[in-house]
């Protein structure tokens, strides 16, 4: 699968630990930044992000900072784009079985890593059900 990345410098240490975890589980990563914790404007780097999930170039996308509020504001404002802000597993899971959310957002002061590298291995695994719920992921797609 190819995966967008994105984040800020407060999500930067969890970007790169995901970057490493998605190639060693053999996916594709397209590395939209930060690069660094330099203190930089999130959007800048989000959005960029979120459009190539959008436009195709990436099938799914992950986007960090401090929350993972602001960035998943950010993301959500791409048409097409159904960002999720996770923070357990049960969410997570839900996220992707119901919603199927093609971005994921975390917040690296707010997750401890271990939960945030959980997260992400079953954000990838869980498919979406279809079904009664197609319904309500064009509605949100028309939105």
């Amino acid at each position: 699968m190819k995966i967008a990345l994105g984040t800020d410098h407060a999500g930067f240490r969890y970007k790169e630990k995901v970057k490493a975890l998605l190639t060693s589980l053999g996916h594709e990563v397209k590395d939209f930044g930060t690069f660094s914790e330099d203190p930089v404007d999130y959007p800048l780097f989000i959005r960029p992000a979120a459009e190539a999930v959008a436009n195709g170039e990436c099938e799914r996308g992950f986007v960090f900072g401090g929350s993972g509020n602001g960035e998943a504001m950010v993301a959500n404002k791409v048409h097409g784009v159904r960002c999720a802000l996770c923070w357990n597993e049960e969410v997570t899971r839900l996220s992707r079985q119901h919603n199927n959310a093609n971005v994921l957002s975390l917040g690296q002061r707010v997750i401890p890593e271990e939960m945030a590298m959980k997260i992400v291995r079953i954000w990838l695994e869980t498919p979406f059900e279809g079904g009664r719920h197609e319904r309500r992921v064009e509605q949100l797609n028309a939105m």
